[in-house]
């Protein structure tokens, strides 16, 4: 079995070898019998666009993602169907929009919502198509009985045979080191002091790979990091701030000296360059590589496909979207575009990038059919843009985006209550709270600086009445 490496830091140098053997080894690697294709699907937590090195970022360093991205298919214009995690998880299980399933907000620990075991979701269509299902990691697609809930739906009720170092008493801030306060009955397994959750969140995955090599899987690898309270290992951490351009938090309250957790770190707060959100995603992209190795090593990386992508934009308390404006909690591009990369030697091609727009719900038809599914009753808004991993340039249907996010009250990050649509380049804001509505144009304005709702008046009344019509159509609330 390979181990997680836990020297005190891990030289960019040796990253970089290790990334090389996984990706660009003339060693082919063993042909292994397995007619159907397995399936990787690796989400960060609160990740926001501009992250990755393959997307611009030079201060974070993400050598493997990288290097996945060099040799497979980058999006542009890949969206989440919401700005905060439980609907965006929603759509994805189910292809759906998550104001077809009325879970448009996160779901609260004692929530009385949870996703409808009616549904079939992506793990039971993959379940039925003769794969092992396996989630390691986040839910957040229930409440939890502990916390209050009346009723909770974990992974297990949703088609996934096997649930590792998942939560089973709601999530919060912060909790990276063990013991973990999000499930109290996780017991320690990685050797040393501080076991650390994305670390342990890897060798699962691993451990998962290795324990199903001999038949096709579905691994939801579904980080926490890197949602806040940003909390890195501490070499990690030292070795970000000692950087050029790092970044410098205001100070924070710190740990209590009684906490067990040690969720709350002093100087986590850095709003650009942060240490601790760039050591937290350094673990996460040691995963990737280790995964990448690992299919290679068992002669799993031809017949895998790997997908690596975030559930909405990262926070600006502690981060930089640019350059869109905005971050989680916000329908504006800060919010809902996000980085996604998705990798196979021999289905995809190399270094090729999909200007295309997409959504998260897309992905369930899509899978479908790149594993040849046979067809089962779920009801899909999201269409397969397999073509496109394939084929970048591949023409599409056009087709209208549509987001729905109604708040009590505003988001303690800034959104506020509001819907959104686009079509073609023209994107339309409505705020709920006041009525007001903005108009961009993101073929000239990524940056959505430029509202033109006064100067196309006719264009906001089209929009308007296309987005009342669709929740019509989908029963919001």
């Amino acid at each position: 079995m390979m181990h997680i490496n836990r020297k005190k830091i891990l030289a960019v140098a040796g990253v970089l070898t290790f990334v090389c053997f996984g990706f660009n080894s003339k060693k082919d690697s063993p042909v292994k019998e397995n007619p159907k294709y397995n399936v990787i699907y690796i989400l960060a937590d609160d990740l926001g666009y501009s992250e990755l090195g393959c997307y611009g970022n030079t201060f974070n360093e993400t050598p493997n993602i990288d290097q996945m991205a060099k040799h497979g298919v980058r999006f542009t214009q890949f969206y989440a169907a919401a700005p905060v995690c439980s609907p965006y998880r929603a759509a994805l299980m189910t292809g759906q929009y998550p104001a077809r399933l009325h879970i448009t907000d996160y779901l609260r620990p004692n929530a009385a919502q949870h996703l409808d075991t009616a549904q079939t979701t992506l793990a039971e269509m993959f379940r039925a198509n003769g794969y092992h299902t396996g989630i390691v990691g986040k839910w957040h697609l229930s409440g939890y009985t502990r916390a209050g809930a009346t009723e909770e739906t974990l992974p297990d009720k949703h088609g996934f045979d096997e649930v590792l170092v998942s939560e089973n008493r709601g999530i919060a801030e912060g909790w990276y080191f063990h013991p973990y306060g999000f499930n109290k009955e996780i017991e320690k397994k990685l050797p040393g002091d501080h076991e650390y959750i994305t670390d342990r969140q890897n060798e699962e995955a691993l451990e998962f790979i290795d324990r199903n090599r001999a038949k096709p899987f579905f691994l939801f690898l579904s980080h926490y990091a890197v949602h806040t309270t940003n909390h890195g290992k501490p070499e990690l951490v030292e070795h970000f701030r000692r950087k050029d351009g790092a970044g410098t938090s205001p100070p924070t309250k710190g740990n209590p000296e009684n906490d067990p957790y040690k969720r709350w770190p002093a100087d986590s707060k850095a709003p650009r360059n942060n240490p601790h959100l760039a050591a937290q995603l350094f673990v996460i992209d040691q995963g990737v590589g280790m995964i990448m190795s690992r299919l290679k090593e068992l002669g799993l990386d031809k017949n895998t496909i790997v997908v690596f992508t975030s559930d909405n934009g990262g926070e600006t308390r502690v981060t930089t979207n640019a350059p869109l404006r905005g971050g989680k909690s916000m329908l504006y591009e800060g919010g809902v575009r996000e980085p996604f990369v998705i990798w196979n030697p021999t289905l995809f091609p190399q270094d090729k990038t999909v200007t295309t727009p997409v959504c998260n719900y897309d992905m369930y038809p899509s899978f479908m059919e790149l594993i040849g599914a046979k067809p089962n009753k779920q009801l899909l808004d999201g269409i397969s843009i397999a073509r496109l991993f394939k084929n970048p340039v591949a023409k599409m249907p056009e087709r209208t985006f549509y987001w729905h996010y109604p708040l009590d009250k505003p988001h303690f990050l800034g959104g506020r209550s509001a819907g959104s649509i686009r079509e073609g380049d023209w994107k339309l804001i409505e705020f709920f709270d006041d009525g007001h509505k903005e108009l961009y144009n993101l073929k000239d304005d990524i940056g959505e600086t430029n509202d033109l709702a006064a100067k196309y008046p006719d264009k906001v009344t089209h929009l308007l009445n296309d987005l009342k019509a669709w929740r019509q159509r989908v029963h919001a609330e």
